[in-house]
């Protein structure tokens, strides 16, 4: 009796060291992610093909509407990212995920720079110590606060998200026509 032999699967254990590959096969395709029913109200919008292709430009805006949203917007970030990608037909995905520079560890360092990047913009920070006729007025107290520190943290943030967005758009452009 003879044994036949089979050819290794080099091919298949290749592609399972991929980590590429695995996570391409365990991620959710488009018609997956659109099929759930509590996106029903928004599934024209989403359902254009060039929203979801790996196209230079389309890659590019959904960078940087992802950059900038995921700077700009305290929460919610990654809705207003895919809508803002929607409307400027950037890639839903990757704006959907370059929200996530973002997160509670990168928030600290960043919100400070953006406060310092405010203070050193804006001419002289609003004071509002006439709204607060005496010790007893919280309300006045806390507005003078939110005006006084959130002009600036609000201010540098702009220009943090305005600028990340500039530099990822302009970055997807020069590394894709390396490529």
């Amino acid at each position: 009796m003879t044994r036949t032999l089979r050819k290794p699967a080099t091919v298949f254990k290749r592609r399972a060291r991929n980590g590429w590959f695995h996570l391409r096969r365990q991620t959710p395709g488009k018609d997956d992610i659109l099929a759930q029913p509590w996106l029903q109200p928004v599934r024209p919008y989403l359902s254009d093909d060039r929203l979801w292709a790996l196209e230079r430009q389309s890659v590019a805006r959904g960078v940087a509407m992802g950059l900038f949203m995921g700077l700009l917007m305290p929460v919610a970030q990654i809705l207003f990212a895919v809508a803002g990608a929607a409307v400027v037909r950037g890639h839903v995905p990757i704006s959907a995920a370059c929200t996530l520079v973002t997160n509670p560890l990168t928030v600290p360092p960043i919100y400070y720079a953006a406060y310092q990047i405010g203070e050193q913009v804006l001419p002289e920070a609003m004071d509002l110590t006439w709204l607060m006729t005496d010790a007893t007025n919280w309300l006045g107290q806390g507005l003078n606060w939110a005006v006084t520190h959130g002009t600036p943290l609000m201010t540098g943030l702009l220009m943090l998200a305005t600028a990340s967005a500039i530099v990822g758009f302009a970055g997807v452009h020069l590394l894709w026509a390396r490529r």
